[in-house]
């Protein structure tokens, strides 16, 4: 990642911009600019949108490889989606659609899972 292009990704006002910076380059990036794309993303996407469509992406191209930044990504999309327009979209496209029926299991392994399932089900016994 150039000076450049990260001086045009500060400039980004709602994640958009980062969001494809990362997809057009994900080959591209190391560790280091994939931690510099996603502290961008939380810090301008505010609505988690882009946030949760990196988690998605990243899980879709290398879960184990990307976890690190998937779970940053998808804590940050939690704080932000207060409308709870994609915290739906995260549980199909990183828990599969069988989520429900493991919601126990995964309440107690994973804590962005909890949270998402507590958000989305306030009245649940879980």
């Amino acid at each position: 990642m150039t000076e450049t292009d990260l001086k045009i990704l500060r400039g980004d006002n709602d994640g958009l911009l980062t969001y494809e910076y990362l997809a057009n380059h994900i080959g591209e990036c190391g560790p280091e600019e994939i931690n510099a794309l996603i502290e961008n993303m939380v810090r301008i996407d505010l609505s988690g949108q882009f946030m949760a469509s990196a988690a998605r992406y990243l899980h879709a191209i290398d879960p184990a490889g990307y976890a690190p930044a998937i779970r940053e990504l998808v804590a940050g999309a939690i704080d932000k989606d207060r409308e709870h327009r994609y915290l739906p979209d995260l549980l199909l496209g990183l828990y599969g659609e069988n989520y429900q029926e493991r919601a126990v299991e995964l309440c107690a392994a994973d804590d962005n899972f909890r949270r998402i399932y507590k958000r989305l089900f306030p009245t649940s016994a879980l």
